[in-house]
């Protein structure tokens, strides 16, 4: 290995120690729909965030798109209806191949103490074990890094009878 190269390699591990870990899985709050500690899953496979939605339906409000969607923080809780803008609505692949046409909302995502604004597709996850997917475009913001081999390392899920 030449001298440069040691200290490429070098800069590359000091940038790495520099981001926070996290697991393939952890609790994220979405203060701007009013959600806390949700079960998401890190995909950095995936392009696109999304969140758990039925009955989507579009309307507008002071002329601009808006869209309402049921969603159930967790299971045996009741869903509650949410609303928000739509940013954009756009083709999406969907995790068996199958092009999507979904809704895009705006939102504060907040991950331990890093918070930003992300897009989620509106989808319907009733078959994942995850409500929320965080995509790589959501995860880039060069402060995370995630370990595919470790889940919950910003904290645990509280017991499920707690929820």
């Amino acid at each position: 290995m030449s001298g440069q190269d040691l200290v490429r390699s070098a800069q590359r591990k000091m940038r790495a120690r520099s981001k926070t870990e996290i697991g393939w899985c952890e609790l994220v709050d979405l203060p701007g729909l009013g959600l806390r500690e949700i079960h998401a899953k890190m995909d950095t496979g995936a392009a696109t965030s999304s969140i758990h939605a039925t009955g989507i339906r579009a309307f507008e409000r002071e002329g601009r798109e808006w869209v309402e969607f049921w969603f159930r923080p967790f299971p045996g809780q009741k869903a509650r209806r949410f609303e928000a803008p739509v940013v954009d609505r756009r083709q999406v692949r969907s995790s068996n191949g199958e092009q999507q046409y979904r809704h895009v909302i705006e939102t504060q995502i907040c991950l331990g103490k890093y918070c930003w604004k992300s897009q989620l597709t509106l989808a319907n996850r009733a078959t994942m074990a995850f409500p929320v997917l965080i995509g790589r475009r959501a995860l880039r913001r060069g402060l995370l890094l995630v370990n595919s081999g470790r889940k919950w390392v910003l904290g645990k899920p509280a017991p499920s009878e707690d929820k």
